[in-house]
């Protein structure tokens, strides 16, 4: 092999190869031919600096070869000899890369361990800069805050590198941001409780150590497709967002209807705007008349199940409220409901479990992603404390004929000034002390107390008017949340059913016990009704505790893939939009 100048001429059975020696520019890092073959030939297997040019050529790298071709050389080799590595750094480019690092023990720990070899800088990583940069460009499609991930600003630096120092800094920038980039993926932009106290939810992050490692070794693509949330009905979400941004960007659903109450054998320009918007939204077909007839009315029905409204066929006012929602509002709560299920992503909900989404109003056990089981519930009211909170833990045990203990909060804040006034005043509860004697509320002067020093505890005994009803569901919590029957049945015919302390009322509790029940014995309902009738308080262990997963979610997709829709009864989602718009999400994709 002869060189002359910049020329190179090099021997290959009968035929010469002649080509200027090129520069491999790959995102602003130069590596000459020279470099590459001398990398090459460091390793184990490519000893000779000729077996390492032969390679080169064999793959046919031209010159000035294009990002992807460099990657495809390297993918290639990797695959032949199996032993390709990141080139040895330089002094320079290692002090800088460390220095960068040394505030984030991950990072910092991460390149040590891997003697500060690049991973993203050096010619042989093109690979993993292109799938990371594809993953990037469709950060808006999950609604994530692109900005945040400086995309621009990284291309530009990767094409103004102009010395090791600032290569070992690009190094950590890309790092920091990729793991950015995947815990915002994976489990959420926004830390729950600090946007709403409500929101309880413990949120399951990943280790970040683990999460570069395993991006070290993984196929890169294969690795970005793997941290996208896997829950089905994130998908749905995301094609409904792409949808709501279609339909957005034709103008709408149409005019809102002007009308207070619309039925059957109606017409005029007010069911014309209401059949336009059923047309645009998917539940009538284009070739309806312009009466309220029969397909309209099933239309309406359809709707009305799909947004949880009373399925009478009618457009009563809240149904026209309903209808006359605007697509970027709906679009607001599916972008919510991705970030929710981001928060839920990782966490085990359970073979069985039972999931309780407060704006729905409903509890349902799942049993292999199934639905088993369904009841209508009352949750609490939009109140102060009274909001049922948002978590996950396990069901343990019911307990039968329960007595109420009442909450310490209600106890000082609604009871305690009714016994001011009249010491005989809830009479229905027993009063006890500290060591549980009963008080006689004759001799109390319960003028004297306040809600610091009140220092006795009530509770209702097992009867027919316990405010639990005949059974309580208990998965222990600091929030001492649950759900229970409760005597007061007419609260579950309303369409928006919050009106507890926080607790969940369920319509259907003994069925709900029955079905709980059903693994651990061969007649539930028996078992069940022996321990009711007997009167006494008896608590019952479930053989094998039941994930509970209290959740919010105003947009969600149903059996049939369509999207169900829920009011936003305590206004979190509202908070959880502004986080996000705070957080760098476009304003003008997610606003509501």
């Amino acid at each position: 092999m002869k060189a002359k100048g910049d020329q190179m001429q090099i021997p290959h059975r009968s035929f010469r190869f002649k080509f200027t020696l090129p520069l491999f520019v790959t995102a602003g890092v130069l590596m000459p031919l020279t470099s590459l073959i001398s990398t090459l030939s460091s390793h184990r297997g490519l000893r000779q600096p000729a077996t390492a040019l032969a390679l080169v050529l064999v793959v046919g790298i031209p010159p000035g070869p294009a990002l992807a071709e460099v990657a495809a050389v390297a993918t290639r080799i990797s695959a032949q000899a199996g032993l390709v590595k990141a080139p040895l750094a330089g002094q320079a480019f290692r002090q800088a890369l460390a220095e960068a690092a040394a505030d984030d023990e991950a990072l910092s720990t991460f390149y040590r361990g891997h003697d500060y070899a690049p991973l993203w800088t050096s010619a042989l990583d093109a690979g993993r800069r292109e799938a990371f940069f594809r993953a990037l460009d469709h950060a808006a499609d999950h609604a994530l805050p692109v900005a945040r991930y400086e995309v621009d600003g990284l291309r530009e630096a990767f094409a103004s590198v102009t010395s090791e120092r600032a290569r070992g800094r690009l190094e950590v920038r890309m790092s920091r941001l990729l793991l950015r980039y995947v815990a915002d993926l994976q489990t959420g932009i926004l830390t729950p409780a600090k946007v709403d106290p409500g929101i309880v939810r413990e949120v399951p992050l990943r280790d970040r150590l683990a999460q570069i490692t395993t991006f070290s070794v993984s196929d890169p693509s294969r690795f970005f497709r793997s941290v996208v949330p896997d829950a089905p009905q994130y998908g749905q979400l995301m094609k409904e967002r792409l949808d709501l941004l279609q339909v957005i960007g034709r103008g709408g659903w149409g005019p809102e209807v002007a009308a207070q109450k619309l039925q059957p054998g109606d017409s005029g320009p007010a069911v014309i705007a209401l059949r336009d918007r059923l047309v645009a939204m998917g539940y009538l077909r284009r070739t309806a008349s312009a009466g309220f007839d029969g397909a309209m009315q099933k239309a309406v029905q359809l709707f009305q199940i799909d947004h949880g409204l009373a399925a009478d066929g009618i457009a009563g006012e809240g149904t026209i409220a309903e209808v006359n929602v605007a697509p970027d509002a709906r679009l607001a709560s599916v972008v919510v409901a991705m970030e929710r299920l981001r928060w839920l992503n990782g966490l085990d909900l359970g073979k069985r479990h039972i999931w309780v989404n407060l704006p729905d109003f409903t509890a349902r056990i799942v049993d292999d992603g199934k639905v088993t089981f369904e009841t209508v519930t009352v949750i609490g009211m939009d109140q102060g404390d009274r909001r049922s909170p948002e978590f996950s833990d396990e069901m343990e045990l019911m307990v039968v004929n329960p007595t109420w203990s009442v909450p310490r909060s209600i106890t000082v804040k609604e009871y305690l000034p009714l016994l001011k006034k009249n010491p005989n005043a809830a009479g229905h509860l027993k009063i006890v002390d500290r060591k549980g004697r009963a008080v006689n509320r004759g001799a109390v002067d319960f003028s004297q107390y306040t809600e610091r020093n009140f220092p006795y505890s009530m509770s209702q005994p097992p009867s027919d008017g316990n405010a639990l009803g005949k059974v309580k569901f208990l998965f222990p919590n600091k929030w001492n949340i649950y759900l229970h029957d409760t005597p007061s049945k007419s609260l579950f015919d309303r369409e928006v059913r919050a009106f507890s302390h926080g607790c969940i009322r369920v319509g259907r509790p003994f069925d709900l016990a029955y079905a709980l029940l059903a693994p651990q014995t061969d007649d539930p309902e028996g078992l069940f009704q022996k321990y009711l009738k007997s009167g006494a308080e008896t608590p019952v262990r479930l053989e094998t505790p039941v994930p509970v997963h209290i959740v919010y979610f105003t947009a969600w997709p149903n059996a049939r893939g369509r999207m169900e829709y829920r009011r936003d009864v305590y206004g979190r989602d509202r908070h959880i939009l502004e986080a996000l718009i705070a957080a760098g999400v476009e304003p003008e994709r997610v606003r509501g």
